[in-house]
């Protein structure tokens, strides 16, 4: 029988006889008790191979089986929507280009899509709370920085238009209370949450996706005062960009929509290798990363090929997608992670994805192959008797497949050589004009052009 995601899985059990002289019965499957709980199951045969005694009558060795299942719901944690906190963003309309966008926006989004890259300081709020962002990121979108509020902290990277956060378990309870399993999410890698306003890096502080804004402008934007820079404001529908209204055009600011939204000032990154030196290892950590946009409701957790088998255990469970509702998100993976034990003491454990199919199944087998399983299993071959043991089981979405790490690798590397390569219009040192690459941090806004650019 399958459980709902917010109860526990119905249990039942079934008693190995007494008489050793019983006929042998194949195992059986049982279904899913609550998470962590078990139940024993069928007995199970001494086997051809088994080992007997001398001048002893022979005795049946039984080994129990059972299983639980337990099954994370969705939640949310952070933001990837550029909209003030209470306050959705706006859908994204199709704007009308009457005319040719000016040319100094077409300059401009060049300049940013051949520099550096551009780094963020500023705030969100979260949960009523402010939060500071620092974020640094490349030409095409890629990102990576960090989000403080007080003492909680977590890591950001954003890569292939998704950000992902790494935070310890009371960021997580702090600030994704209604995630019922934080404990599954915190001190990895995992999928940023969209359901919390916060800020999105890819799709509006991506230099490119600026570029592509900016393409879109037309007529004479609004000007306002910025710190006593007169500045025009490029409104769209995801956030306002600001930006110097005299030449040499440079980006100052990006402002979400909403009284609460985000604002970052903006500026080119000083230091791109240093950036890179920073992403690189992120994107490679996050194979796996879990998803906690999607939810499932588990099927039977069942055992195959186990008894007397002292290879290994294998474990299936079937799985529906429950969250989020309507078509199947493109992509969508689940990850199972299950643990065998024999009443306290641990036999292993297993882990396996796969895709979510077009009706919302899914159905994930692993197999235990540890030492302790094997040593186990021979003791109760040469020792018959009753041996039982249980799986436990949980299933939840999966962001990244870990086989398309390496794909997004040779992406950062492809961008890293192009962003480092020397510009052969440039020789000798920088002029006293030029900012220098060792320094990162300042309050100067400077153009987002290559240094060396006229």
């Amino acid at each position: 029988m399958s459980a709902d995601q917010d109860d526990p899985s119905p249990t039942s059990s079934h008693h190995p006889p007494m008489d050793p002289r019983a006929t042998p019965r194949t195992p059986q499957s049982v279904p899913v008790p609550p998470y962590g709980a078990g139940a024993t199951g069928g007995p199970v045969p001494p086997g051809k191979g088994g080992r007997q005694r001398k001048g002893r009558g022979a005795r049946v060795m039984m080994v129990a089986g059972a299983a639980a299942v337990a099954v994370v719901a969705a939640g949310a944690v952070a933001a990837v929507a550029l909209g003030g906190e209470g306050e959705p963003a706006k859908k994204k309309a199709t704007p009308t280009v009457s005319a040719p966008p000016p040319a100094w926006t077409v300059a401009l989004g060049r300049d940013l899509t051949s520099g550096t890259g551009l780094r963020y300081d500023g705030t969100l709020t979260l949960k009523g709370r402010p939060v500071q962002a620092h974020l640094r990121v490349t030409p095409s979108g890629s990102a990576s920085g960090r989000i403080i509020a007080g003492t909680l902290a977590a890591d950001v990277v954003a890569i292939d238009g998704t950000a992902y956060l790494k935070a310890g378990l009371a960021f997580w309870r702090d600030f994704a209370g209604e995630i019922a399993h934080p404990e599954y999410y915190a001190d990895r890698w995992s999928k940023a949450p969209a359901s919390v306003p916060g800020f999105d890096v890819p799709d509006v502080l991506g230099p490119e996706s600026i570029a592509g804004a900016l393409g879109k402008t037309s007529g004479n934007p609004p000007v306002e005062d910025v710190n006593g820079v007169r500045a025009y404001r490029i409104r769209t529908s995801a956030a306002d960009y600001l930006v110097t209204a005299a030449a040499p055009y440079r980006l100052l600011a990006v402002r979400g929509a909403g009284q609460n939204a985000p604002r970052f000032t903006a500026a080119p990154v000083a230091a791109p290798a240093t950036l890179f030196t920073e992403l690189r290892p992120r994107v490679a950590a996050l194979g796996g990363a879990p998803d906690p946009n999607l939810a499932f409701r588990p099927g039977t957790l069942t055992f195959s090929n186990c008894d007397q088998n002292t290879n290994g255990c294998t474990v299936s469970l079937p799985a529906t997608l429950t969250a989020p509702q309507g078509s199947v998100p493109d992509g969508a993976r689940a990850a199972l992670r299950a643990t065998i034990s024999s009443g306290d003491k641990a036999l292993g454990s297993c882990a396996t994805a796969g895709p979510v199919q077009a009706d919302r199944s899914v159905v994930l087998r692993c197999t235990v192959t540890s030492r302790l399983w094997r040593n186990w299993m021979r003791k109760a071959l040469d020792n018959p008797g009753s041996y039982p043991y249980e799986a436990a089981a949980r299933v939840v979405g999966e962001a990244l497949d870990a086989a398309d790490v390496p794909k997004l690798l040779a992406r950062v590397d492809r961008e890293r050589k192009a962003v480092l390569k020397p510009n052969p219009a440039t020789t000798g040192s920088p002029g006293p004009g030029t900012p220098s690459a060792e320094r990162s941090d300042g309050p100067e806004v400077a153009t987002s052009r290559s240094p060396g650019q006229p």
